[in-house]
């Protein structure tokens, strides 16, 4: 092979002389990181729930996958939230508005992982009974969703953008 070739079977593929990530590697990504945001905040809003019982694991686990269904929705909440508070304060520093934009989100994905939560493991029979489950579940789960979300929007988010993109 001459020198300053690529071989033909590369996996990598080039474009003006830059690598592109395989998306495939981009939605391990963001499944990885569902599954762990939400297998954590999920397993404390059912134990708030339910509590510790035989049944745990199995009504945590019908949590997460009704978690997998509303984080889609979550991804696509956070490109807006952050367009809209790129908007609307542009003159602010990135690391404020991704301050910002992390305590809007936690409290936007802390309710809708709540609200499914509740549904799984009380469901809808007691309305008095989800609510409070519901609210429960929100409250506890708060301070750990807003570390979380903080702590991606800070550090994390900038990477995880910069790598999708690539």
């Amino acid at each position: 092979m001459a020198p300053n070739t690529v071989p033909a079977n590369t996996e990598t593929l080039l474009i003006g002389g830059t690598k592109k990530t395989p998306l495939l590697y981009k939605v391990l990504l963001i499944l990885t990181m569902m599954t762990v945001i939400g297998g954590l905040l999920t397993g404390v809003m059912t134990y708030m729930n339910v509590g510790y019982s035989n049944t745990f694991f199995h009504d945590w686990s019908r949590a997460l996958l009704a978690a997998f269904a509303i984080m889609p929705i979550g991804l696509l909440l956070m490109g807006l939230v952050t367009k809209f508070i790129n908007h609307r304060l542009p003159n602010t520093k990135a690391y404020k508005r991704n301050l910002i934009t992390g305590v809007l989100m936690a409290c936007i994905m802390e309710s809708m992982l709540a609200f499914s939560t509740a549904a799984k493991t009380i469901g809808f029979a007691d309305q008095a009974a989800f609510l409070n489950g519901w609210l429960e579940g929100f409250l506890i789960a708060l301070p750990v969703g807003l570390t979380l979300m903080v702590i991606m929007s800070m550090t994390i988010k900038p990477k995880i953008e910069a790598f999708l993109k690539s």
